[in-house]
């Protein structure tokens, strides 16, 4: 497929978007674009909030890592199902019956203002770099791709994929994003059922034959109990995949301000369970994709691409979608489910990073009106400015899986939103609330230098995605250590 035939898709898609934010971005409001003025229908939001959970990072880096792990990434996912209910029945009745705009409003009732914008800071952070290894990832494919052929910079990559971003979600925000996630679902989901089509009638296989072949057994190994030391234990895993989903979704302003659309808590929580059984059965989808990529690769000598002289297992998918030979149908398929995984949560995340910046930082409520609405889009377009700068700085950091390098990140920077939640759910004590900030530091330093142990200090333990849970257990306990009775 040749790059101008990309760029035509591209700009059909985004025309589309367009489209959509045009009827949907005519009451361009803070109601609107903060909470869509809590009109949402669950089912939609349910839908689109697969598209913005499994992201483009999903769409390549899971089949990518395949080869690395095999199927033990579900053990991960099968923590996240556990972590969805408890989002559904223990974080969405508190924000509800809270009345926030942002979640992090909750812990300035609950302790006070530092702990407040301490949360709002951990958030911000977490979602600048979430939101900044997701764009990452579909830049370097349109960069590898597309515009190498025109000798466009990679910078200049980022900056269009964020302007295209900012069009569409500069009026409406959020309310535009229920729409387009929607949309951005189909195009995934149909993308990587036709993939698999695809590549197994190239393999001469039907679905059920590629199920039972011997190939497939090479890489569909899922539970790993044998070791408890090593990383990817089974508990180690399914574990930290809970604490991560609720953390990462739960305790995240850009997952739950779309739940927050929602007309009442019965109708978010119906959401929220639809949304987490269906993401299961989708990133298996992935996990068996990721196989057939590196059977096809085996079988027809497909080499794994270079990036910077490295090999680099996320674009095999796009090498074999775009320059296999194999059907334009698989290519354009391909290229629908890429765009459509990268902006579904980059979209969202922007738009999120508005909001809490506008309401937990600049408190715009409390504004004079007139000034709140250019207020809100001068933030958006800072938000856009930062994330561009932050992904230029990502092809130069960053080494590993971005899958692998997204969970790890997590683990540092939602740790203190999980103890200082956990803290006001299940106590009844308030805190010294100037200290809470020092808490949250150290706990995110000890955290840093407990991941960083060599596992032969440890009697070759690896420590895995539990460094969340443990970040959050020792602000959890530094919290205790400044508690004091309610008035």
């Amino acid at each position: 497929m040749q790059p101008i035939h990309i760029l035509f898709l591209i700009a059909g898609y985004f025309g589309l978007l367009l489209l959509i934010s045009y009827f949907t971005g005519k009451d361009d409001s803070n109601e609107a674009f903060f909470k869509a003025s809590k009109q949402s229908p669950w089912y939609l939001v349910a839908f689109g909030m697969i598209g913005a959970s499994l992201s483009g990072v999903t769409f390549i880096s899971v089949p990518g890592w395949v080869d690395a792990s095999q199927f033990s990434y579900m053990q991960v996912v099968l923590g996240y199902l556990v972590g969805y209910f408890i989002v559904a029945y223990v974080l969405l009745p508190v924000y509800y019956n809270s009345n926030v705009t942002s979640i992090y409003q909750y812990l300035e009732q609950r302790f006070g203002r530092v702990s407040y914008k301490t949360g709002a800071f951990f958030f911000f952070v977490s979602r600048v770099l979430g939101a900044s290894f997701r764009l990452f990832l579909v830049a370097i494919v349109l960069q590898q791709f597309v515009f190498d052929a025109y000798g466009v910079p990679f910078e200049i990559t980022v900056i269009i994929s964020i302007l295209l971003i900012w069009i569409y979600t500069y009026r409406a925000g959020i309310k535009t994003i229920v729409w387009t996630d929607t949309l951005q679902t189909l195009f995934m989901v149909l993308a990587v059922c036709l993939s698999i089509y695809f590549i197994t009638s190239e393999l001469d296989w039907s679905f059920s034959e590629f199920l039972a072949s011997d190939e497939l057994k090479q890489y569909n190994k899922t539970f790993f109990t044998s070791d408890f030391f090593a990383k990817n234990h089974f508990l180690k895993s399914f574990f930290g995949g809970m604490f991560i989903t609720i953390c990462m979704t739960g305790l995240d302003q850009d997952m739950m301000q779309k739940n927050l659309t929602c007309k009442n808590l019965k109708e978010a929580q119906k959401n929220m369970v639809s949304f987490s059984l269906v993401l299961v059965v989708v990133t298996f989808l992935f996990m068996l994709l990721g196989a057939l990529l590196f059977i096809y690769a085996d079988r027809f000598e497909v080499a794994i691409p270079l990036m910077d002289g490295n090999a680099k297992t996320d674009l095999l998918f796009p090498e074999i979608a775009l320059n296999s030979g194999l059907s334009i149908t698989l290519a354009v398929t391909f290229l629908l489910g890429l765009i459509a995984a990268a902006y579904s949560s980059a979209d969202s995340a922007l738009t999120s990073l508005t909001t809490s910046f506008c309401v937990d930082f600049l408190e715009i409520q409390k504004q004079p009106e007139h000034r709140q609405k250019r207020l809100r889009k001068i933030t958006h377009v800072g938000m856009s400015v930062l994330l561009v700068l932050v992904i230029i700085v990502f092809k130069y950091v960053l080494t590993s899986n971005v899958i692998n390098s997204l969970l790890v990140v997590a683990g540092y920077t939602y740790g203190p939103l999980l103890g200082l939640f956990a803290f006001g759910i299940f106590t009844n004590f308030a805190v010294k609330d100037r200290y809470v900030w020092i808490i949250t530091l150290i706990s995110v330093g000890l955290s840093a230098v407990i991941g960083t142990i060599p596992s032969e200090l440890l009697g070759g333990y690896q420590v895995g995605y539990e460094l969340l849970p443990i970040n959050g257990a020792l602000t959890f306990l530094g919290l205790i250590l400044i508690r004091r009775k309610k008035h």
